[in-house]
């Protein structure tokens, strides 16, 4: 079974798309997206995020980044992280903006408010196409560690519901065991486009 999967996380473009070039590795067909309203990525301190606009290719942001203090983004895995991006796709996109254009059968998120954002999102739509979606939350710390397993984790996920014939029908099963062999709690809810 070939499923339309969408990776969805805040604003700094590390969860999201961790998993997207994971799942891309392996053939799925994937997309992924930020609900923030810029994309923020970590800067000299706290109060000094780089902040750039979605549609703000990769490229640019690395460039920009290597030009401001190269060592430091190297140190902190933003200079990587943006080399692993410009690999996977040209420009962060924003949900609110861009994922009307796409219908997906399960939408997977790593943190809870992106989840609920997003499940808000589908439920304020025009339900025209009666098309069942799955939104999963898998709750994931926003580093690089932490980002690098979750894209293995939401590989392993979105695998389980490609095996299965009628996904609609194992949902509950899959989540089930998913929780069970990895120790982890998911969240999900289905709703319809």
């Amino acid at each position: 079974m070939k499923l339309r999967y969408a990776m969805v996380c805040s604003s700094n473009q590390n969860r999201s798309m961790e998993a997207h070039a994971q799942l891309k590795r392996e053939g799925f067909d994937v997309a992924s997206y930020g609900t923030g309203q810029h994309v923020k990525l970590p800067g000299p301190s706290l109060r000094e995020p780089n902040v750039y606009d979605f549609g703000t290719p990769y490229k640019h942001m690395l460039d920009d980044l290597r030009r401001k203090d190269p060592e430091l983004y190297r140190r902190n895995g933003i200079l990587p992280m943006l080399k692993r991006n410009v690999g996977v796709k040209s420009a962060p996109q924003r949900w609110q903006e861009n994922a009307p254009d796409g219908v997906f059968d399960v939408v997977l998120t790593f943190e809870e408010k992106v989840f609920e954002m997003v499940v808000e999102d589908l439920h304020n739509r025009n339900h025209v196409l009666m098309k069942l979606v799955l939104v999963i939350n898998l709750e994931v710390k926003d580093n690089h560690e932490e980002a690098a397993t979750g894209g293995r984790l939401a590989l392993q996920l979105c695998q389980e519901f490609e095996m299965t014939e009628n996904w609609e029908d194992s949902v509950d099963e899959i989540i089930i065991n998913f929780e069970r062999q990895n120790n982890r709690k998911l969240l999900y809810t289905l709703s319809y486009y």
